[in-house]
């Protein structure tokens, strides 16, 4: 009896050959799914923006007030290395919430130069209602994907995160008392 070459081998035992599993990395299938994270954030975030262009604002607001909402007490270093973005930046943003009564800081307690910041009653109310206007839609998106589709999303997601990135979750997840890969 010869022995069947590798890939028909694999194929008798109903294993598919080797690099089968690959075809999803095709060109096409990566313009695809950067098609698909485009469109994706637009429409996740139209919501939101609609919300926000009411007020004035825009989606550097909405995160900043997303992440203090996640973090109360979070130091101004800490939401600048999550945000990634530049202090002349983050003023630009953040000096209109706290001026306007959306935001709050305090002096650090045992460092008197960190800024603590934390949501007002009129902070979380705005979070909140962004957070609801979004929340529809991954649901939605959730129930009709299915268990493990959402776990392969979460996995892709975290695949396209560097490593700061991943650190900042690992933090938030950690806060909420899930556990933390």
């Amino acid at each position: 009896m010869t022995a069947l070459p590798k890939p028909e081998a694999e194929a008798a035992r109903g294993a598919a050959p080797a690099g089968r599993n690959l075809l999803f990395l095709r060109e096409e299938e990566l313009r695809l799914a950067q098609d698909l994270l485009f469109f994706g954030y637009r429409d996740f975030t139209a919501g939101a923006d609609a919300i926000l262009a009411e007020l004035g604002m825009g989606r550097a607001h909405h995160r900043v007030l997303h992440f203090v909402g996640r973090r109360p007490g979070i130091t101004v270093g800490e939401l600048l290395g999550i945000l990634a973005i530049t202090k002349q930046s983050l003023g630009r943003v953040l000096t209109p919430l706290v001026d306007e009564g959306y935001v709050t800081q305090e002096t650090g307690r045992s460092d008197r130069r960190q800024r603590l910041l934390s949501l007002t009653p009129k902070g979380a109310a705005l979070e909140r209602r962004l957070y609801d206007r979004q929340r529809e839609t991954v649901m939605a998106a959730y129930r009709e994907a299915g268990p493990q589709a959402v776990e392969g999303f979460r996995r892709v997601m975290r695949g396209l995160m560097g490593r700061d990135a991943r650190a900042a979750l690992a933090r938030l997840e950690a806060k909420d008392g899930e556990a933390v890969p």
